[in-house]
């Protein structure tokens, strides 16, 4: 191939990309403040890079063209080994850019913490004085997502929705194996793993419609674990716990305990009425009654250590009586 037509199909490809960089991707046009910020990074950090990718891959066809084996006016210095010059340019540059990087990591770290509540609903809007998050219990499941919420009394299977411009407090874990819960247009994707609970602060700012689903494969069913977030107006949020509160069922342990079987592609399903604690119970691995909480185990442990220390601190006691007695 020509270095001409080399040319010519690189810049070709440069121009689908920039066509295809117009379509409205969800990842770099979100629908919440928090993942409007990780965007913004993520270009940046893009850009800061690109400064010296380009350069160099500029550079490299210059020079593949300059010095073809054809140019016969191209300089020979065959004895050239070293410039300081091009030596600081080349150092000075990426170390400027990885000092960049870091600063701009280390301040988003902190910023986009999925741990950290939220001081603001959108760029220069802070959280209005005595509004309080959203509370949102997140259970992953095989194949499934049930959501609990503490505040309204009900829960949902494969199906969630939040007021607009509220915060949202996830509070995140799973029945078995390690799962990720991803919802594009709100954050970033937080880990959900059995035994253990993992938290996410974010907010919806405009209303719709929006895709979630599992974002770390986990077994035959993982294609099935999506879901549909719904932003919406404070009133048609009250509206939708009411609909769950009138067609919902039961959620005792006991349907837990069916509904916790393996099942693919599971339909929307309501429950008006959830049993005492359940959330809770799932975190701990004890649904079942009679099953020792993971929380209480670690308590009987603790004590049982504190215990077993007591008596080393008696003899030491009566030891040293002795010891006093006997100096006597």
């Amino acid at each position: 191939m020509s270095i001409s037509t080399t040319l010519r199909t690189i810049f070709v490809s440069a121009i689908g990309m920039a066509l295809l960089s117009g379509c409205d991707t969800v990842v770099m046009s979100p629908s919440g403040d928090i993942a409007a910020q990780q965007a913004k990074l993520i270009v940046w950090a893009t850009i800061l890079m690109l400064i010296v990718v380009v350069p160099v891959i500029v550079l490299t066809l210059l020079f593949a063209w300059r010095y073809r084996a054809s140019n016969k006016e191209a300089t020979y210095t065959p004895d050239w080994d070293h410039s300081t010059n091009l030596e600081l340019v080349i150092w000075a540059a990426p170390l400027a850019i990885i000092i960049a990087l870091g600063a701009l990591t280390w301040v988003s770290t902190h910023q986009l913490d999925p741990y950290r509540p939220l001081d603001r609903i959108d760029e220069g809007r802070p959280v209005p004085e005595g509004v309080e998050p959203l509370i949102v219990e997140v259970v992953a499941m095989d194949w499934k997502w049930l959501f609990f919420y503490p505040e309204q009394g009900i829960a949902v299977v494969n199906q969630l929705a939040a007021p607009v411009d509220r915060p949202i407090k996830f509070k995140i874990t799973a029945t078995t194996m390690m799962n990720s819960f991803y919802i594009p247009a709100l954050a970033g994707q937080i880990y959900a793993m059995g035994g253990m609970e993992t938290q996410l602060h974010a907010v919806i700012n405009e209303a719709g419609s929006y895709d979630g689903f599992s974002a770390n494969y986990s077994g035959a069913g993982f294609n099935g674990m999506r879901f549909k977030f719904l932003g919406m107006p404070e009133i048609e949020f009250d509206e939708w716990v009411s609909k769950v509160k009138t067609d919902g069922d039961v959620l005792s342990r006991s349907v837990y305990t069916e509904l916790a079987e393996p099942s693919e592609y599971n339909p929307v399903q309501y429950y008006r009425e959830v049993a005492p604690e359940l959330y809770d119970a799932i975190l701990n691995r004890c649904v079942e009654p009679g099953t020792l909480c993971m929380k209480d185990m670690m308590k009987h442990h603790g004590n049982h250590k504190s215990d077993a220390a007591t008596p080393d601190s008696a003899n030491s006691t009566a030891k040293t009586d002795d010891e006093g007695h006997h100096a006597h």
